[in-house]
């Protein structure tokens, strides 16, 4: 006699096999009993069916008055990418694509931002992160946040309100801003718009030292209390974009921009009402700016002219554009008080390396030394978990450039606050989420790089 068992009820008791019993034998069903029928229930009230009263969809009728207003606009924006979203409505295409694109085919850029994607962070459970301290020490002074705005020339071609929304956002979050010697606002107005904020000066550091003397005995007049001082421009990178663009700065009134201009007449009119761009820094300067970048961009640089910034500046020395754990640890040893790992946002040499990949190395190796040299970070940050990553293996600090320029297109000085805020909200949740209630509590434990 063989059996079967229902192949969706492998529980199920083996039957006879109905071949095995003759057709006279067979037994007639029985009909079911009444006490075997399923109870029938009433439906619960929630689930009988009504037509609704007023009083259920009052509540749900909450329609509120369109407002088209910029504070309402941006307040929408939840990421950077957002706000990217909302520059580049805003902004006329050969400005925006200076501040989004990079080198050549841009891949160092991708790979900057890929190398943050491509981690794991570690929680750690049952920790109490009912406040979260996002304050830290950066270059002997305390900052509220650990990010600060990095060098960016030209800024307000960006938008109009450029180095000066800037420098005061940083001001009213208690961050660090750097003005760039390209900047389109001078030391001293920059000073006088933020007065209590924390101001640092980027240098390039010139063929002719009297005009490298000049800016920085200016900056240290304002109260700049850091020189950075950029050295990976021996030569400028091939930015296609800008090319295929046909970018000039100022932008020209060609056919093209006009058109371009009818979807962005706000830009328009912020630049044509507002004081001609100028490289603030240099205007008692002559020259094209053709001139001006040829003579800035010193392809003989070397480690003797950084003795001689060492000894002709005081106050914090910084060096960025780090590529390196070699070059990091020749400019420690050359009196810096801090670097930057940076590959100048990915502008310059396409497949450069990655600051976020080199950072561990770094790390090690002045633990190695002894070098109390501070670390600082950029180049592909998007969002506070950018940050906390970098924090974690181990970037005493970290600086945005295209991060908080969203932010400026998208809507000013308000969309700078708006990208800090949004960083903020980021570093906060995502520490609380770690069980971190402080930056010195961050570790290369958080953090795992996915494929090592």
């Amino acid at each position: 006699m063989t059996h079967t068992v229902q192949p969706n009820n492998p529980e199920a008791t083996p039957a006879a096999d109905a071949t095995d019993i003759p057709a006279a034998q067979a037994p007639a069903p029985a009909p079911p009993s009444a006490s075997a029928l399923p109870p029938v229930r009433a439906l619960p009230p929630a689930l009988r069916r009504r037509v609704p009263k007023y009083s259920d969809l009052a509540p749900l009728l909450q329609f509120k008055k369109p407002d088209f207003s910029r504070e309402a606009r941006l307040a929408r924006a939840s990421t950077i990418w957002d706000l990217r979203d909302m520059a580049k409505r805003r902004t006329p295409k050969a400005p925006f694509d200076y501040t989004d694109g990079a080198a050549e085919g841009e891949i160092t850029l991708r790979r900057a931002r890929q190398a943050f994607l491509d981690i794991e962070f570690r929680p750690g459970i049952l920790r109490n992160v009912s406040s979260i301290d996002l304050g830290t020490d950066i270059l002997g002074r305390p900052s509220r946040l650990p990010v600060g705005i990095a060098p960016t020339g030209f800024t307000r071609m960006m938008q109009s309100e450029g180095e000066y929304a800037g420098s005061q956002a940083a001001e009213a979050a208690g961050i660090p801003y750097t003005l760039s010697t390209m900047g389109t606002a001078s030391i001293e107005d920059v000073a006088a718009a933020a007065p209590n904020g924390r101001n640092w000066f980027q240098l390039y550091l010139w063929t002719d030292r009297d005009r490298s003397l000049e800016l920085i005995e200016r900056a240290a007049r304002a109260g700049n209390d850091t020189l950075m001082v950029t050295v990976d421009t021996s030569v400028a990178g091939a930015r296609l974009r800008d090319v295929r663009n046909g970018m000039t700065i100022p932008p020209a009134l060609t056919l093209k921009t006009v058109v371009d201009a009818s979807y962005r007449p706000a830009w328009w009119f912020n630049f044509l009402t507002h004081e001609p761009l100028t490289f603030a820094s240099l205007s008692r300067y002559t020259g094209t700016v053709a001139d001006l970048i040829n003579s800035m961009f010193d392809p003989t640089l070397s480690f003797e002219d950084l003795d001689w910034l060492r000894e002709t500046w005081k106050g914090n020395l910084v060096v960025k554009g780090i590529q390196t754990v070699e070059d990091a640890r020749r400019v420690a040893d050359h009196g810096a008080d801090g670097v930057v790992l940076s590959n100048h946002g990915g502008r310059q040499l396409d497949r450069a390396p990655i600051p976020f990949h080199l950072l561990p190395d770094v790390k090690q190796a002045f633990a190695a030394d002894n070098a109390d040299t501070a670390i600082m970070l950029d180049t592909g940050i998007m969002s506070g978990a950018d940050i906390v990553a970098a924090l974690a293996l181990g970037a005493d600090f970290t600086l945005i450039g295209r991060a908080y320029l969203y932010g400026l297109m998208a809507g000013g000085r308000a969309g700078v606050d708006r990208a800090l805020q949004i960083l903020e909200k980021d570093m906060a949740r995502t520490m609380a989420l770690l069980g971190v209630s402080r930056v010195s509590e961050l570790t290369p434990e958080h953090v795992r790089l996915l494929g090592k």
